[in-house]
């Protein structure tokens, strides 16, 4: 068939057309579009008022990128890169102002893409609030300060509390115990004891509110019922227990300021009375701190960082001594989930964390059936009652008792971090009466023994929590009234639980 010069024309445009979306896919397969990316491992840094310096990493595949700052007080190691992983030290110099400050970093590539990180800083703690307490500070005193937290933890073999005492609400004898005697420190330590902790409460005995000046007979109450233990050759651990509430009810970023202030005051007062004594005393922060997400575990950070720096500027041997800080609530499973970073202490290889263990709350010390759980009065395998069935314990018996322990081995003691198991403890069912009082009190050493011979082998130092009741309900051992032993099987439990 004969072709008209329109065919021929058709034909060329559609043979280009078929050649030119080839050329077209050959070159997208040749030079492909990549797509640009930069980014930055956090937007949002929060530092404490002091000095301190984080590392952040800086991704890219762009050309090139920069990192402005305008900000004075934020001095960075790089500000700017290339395509790959870049790391940048960012140091926020201290706070002196009383109010937070913020500024934002901007990261920018040539490209055009652009991110920011935010950078907030707190004030200073409001010291202004009390006078400084660190009167005569003094020069380290290493003599009798030989042991690290490691070689000191491994001296202590079990402790005991004097609960209900020395913090009572009213002074020393206002919950019943009498005060505290050398003759009972002596019973304590011939029965096995090597240590003992001291709670202790400081805010009810203040000489004047207004500047949080403690009193100095109370000052040298406590140094006295000390002195009795270290002439024992004990360890002895001084806190500032519950204390009214007034911080470890408080931790919130609202009362942050004021409390920090009020625990730099009592622990430089604290500090300084009690510098002269050697290795065997070791102060902690608090004591059950009610902490419950990681915005108030920060601020429990910030109170047990503010009870180091108070210490350990007191100098002599408490620039050296071994330093107690609690977990949040210290309730271990909380601890391994919010306590992930320590304050910072300029003493290398002297802190210690510290838990407490009641579980089952159900055994332990729950004194009438909730809503949420009945009293357990059995516990452990071999101990369960065969005609009380429903007062078994259910949870929390031997397997959850070692995986307890085992997170807070895995998380600070395998790291050189001991860890104070400060209180535990069960209560004696005494209105039971025949083979069920018989089992329970029998289940009851069971598991003394048990909670000690864990501990120690997860490296966790046992401390019985000895309130002086020896009723019903009680946890009474020793008979603060004579100073004899009350309750013998459950001693004879926890010094079994050593072997």
């Amino acid at each position: 068939m004969k072709k008209s010069i329109q065919d021929y024309f058709l034909s060329f445009i559609l043979c280009f057309a078929f050649f030119g979306v080839l050329a077209c896919s050959s070159d997208k397969e040749e030079n492909p579009v990549s797509i640009k990316t930069l980014s930055a491992s956090t937007n949002k840094i929060d530092f404490e008022s002091k000095e301190n310096t984080i590392e952040i990493t800086v991704n890219s595949n762009g050309v090139a990128w920069t990192l402005s700052n305008s900000a004075s007080w934020i001095k960075l190691s790089s500000t700017s890169g290339t395509s790959g992983s870049t790391i940048i030290k960012i140091t926020a110099l201290e706070n002196a102002n009383t109010s937070v400050r913020n500024t934002t970093l901007a990261l920018t590539s040539i490209e055009g893409f652009t991110s920011t990180i935010t950078i907030s800083q707190a004030a200073v703690v409001a010291t202004s609030l009390y006078p400084s307490y660190n009167a005569n500070p003094i020069a380290a005193d290493a003599s009798g300060m030989g042991s690290s937290a490691v070689e000191l933890a491994a001296k202590i073999k079990l402790g005991w509390n004097i609960g209900n005492t020395l913090e009572a609400t009213g002074r020393e004898t206002a919950w019943g115990n009498p005060k505290v005697t050398k003759s009972l420190i002596d019973a304590v330590k011939a029965n096995g004891f090597n240590a003992i902790r001291i709670p202790c409460s400081w805010n009810q005995n203040l000489e004047n509110a207004t500047t949080a000046k403690i009193k100095v007979d109370w000052l040298n109450r406590v140094k006295e019922v000390v002195q009795y233990c270290v002439d024992n050759d004990m360890y002895v651990v001084v806190n500032i227990h519950w204390d009214g509430g007034w911080l470890e009810n408080n931790i919130t970023e609202a009362k942050k300021v004021e409390n920090n202030a009020k625990q730099k005051a009592f622990w430089e007062q604290i500090a300084t009375h009690l510098r002269g004594f050697d290795e065997h005393l070791l102060f902690a922060s608090a004591n059950e701190p009610a902490v419950e997400d990681a915005t108030q575990m920060a601020v429990l950070t910030s109170y047990h960082q503010t009870f180091i720096d108070a210490v350990r500027s007191t100098g002599g041997k408490n620039a050296t001594r071994v330093l107690v800080v609690q977990g949040p609530t210290t309730d271990i499973e909380k601890t391994n989930k919010l306590m992930t970073t320590l304050p910072v202490d300029k003493a290398t290889g002297r802190m210690m964390v510290e838990v407490h263990y009641y579980s089952p709350w159900n055994f332990a010390g729950l004194t009438k059936d909730e809503t949420w759980g009945k009293m357990f009065y059995y516990w452990g395998a071999g101990f369960h009652s065969t005609t009380d069935t429903e007062r078994n314990a259910t949870w929390g018996e031997e397997a959850d008792l070692e995986k307890n322990f085992k997170l807070m081995k895995t998380q600070f003691v395998d790291k050189g971090i001991p860890v104070l198991l400060g209180e535990f403890g069960a209560i004696r069912r005494t209105t039971l009466t025949g083979d069920a009082l018989t089992l329970h009190l029998n289940s009851r050493a069971y598991y003394l023994k048990t909670v000690v011979k864990t501990a120690k082998a997860n490296g966790l130092l046992p401390f019985y929590w000895d309130e002086g009741s020896l009723g019903n309900n009680g946890f009474g051992i020793m008979d603060r009234s004579n100073n004899t032993v009350f309750d013998t099987q459950a001693l004879n439990a926890l010094i079994d639980g050593l072997k």
